[in-house]
């Protein structure tokens, strides 16, 4: 099956650079670009692709706006494409908020070129890009910026079972399967497990969404353990 993409960043060298390594690949087709939100919007309406790459930064429209109008598209619309965000380290305030609108995840621009092409193959499969070193940047600058809320023991278990909760909280502490495998005790299979029903009880998408809500809620504090 090949991958539509379409690439929306301000850069000209950057689109034309992304489309040629992307092109090249067989299993990946380019099928338009634009030079900002809005009109990155227009395109993935008419074009339809599987992922759209969304530079966050961009006049007329950022791709934050253009991710929101994206992912939650006006009534007629059906079409919602996978979503992700190129950034660089110092915007991480806009790429959380991405992740709440339903962003897939993010790419650093200078990432090496596997890693883009990875990255477009992870997305459109339906898995987050977002790494647990990733999760730790985005936790740190979350306790930074916001202040922590106040937990609510009610939400603490919501329709999760003390081990699924356990494995929600390790997920937004930024550990990977196999760190939450180690830290539980448990089975990498098993923790693939627990992480499949935690998403389908919280009607949650991906890893990306698990960690915004496991902060939202309160289940964890920024900075606490």
């Amino acid at each position: 099956m090949t991958i539509k993409v379409i690439i929306v960043d301000d850069q000209a060298m950057v689109r034309a650079g992304f489309a040629a390594l992307l092109a090249a690949q067989s299993d990946i087709d380019v099928v338009g670009d634009a030079p900002d939100g809005r009109q990155g919007v227009e395109v993935s309406r008419r074009t339809h692709p599987d992922v759209v790459l969304m530079d966050v930064r961009m006049p007329e429209m950022d791709g934050l706006e253009a991710a929101r109008r994206l992912l939650d598209p006006p009534p007629g619309v059906t079409h919602r494409p996978k979503v992700l965000m190129l950034t660089t380290f110092d915007v991480d305030d806009y790429v959380y908020e991405a992740l709440r609108a339903g962003a897939s995840g993010f790419l650093l621009k200078d990432a090496p070129p596997a890693d883009l092409i990875s990255a477009v193959r992870v997305v459109a499969a339906g898995e987050a890009l977002l790494a647990p070193s990733v999760t730790r940047r985005l936790i740190a600058d979350f306790a930074r910026q916001r202040p922590a809320p106040r937990r609510d023991p009610s939400l603490r278990l919501p329709g999760l079972t003390p081990r699924e909760t356990e494995v929600l909280e390790l997920i937004a502490r930024g550990l990977s399967n196999q760190e939450i495998a180690g830290s539980l005790v448990l089975a990498e299979q098993t923790v693939k497990t627990h992480i499949g029903r935690v998403l389908a009880k919280l009607d949650l998408r991906d890893r990306a969404q698990a960690v915004v809500f496991a902060y939202e809620s309160g289940l964890v504090a920024p900075g606490g353990r």
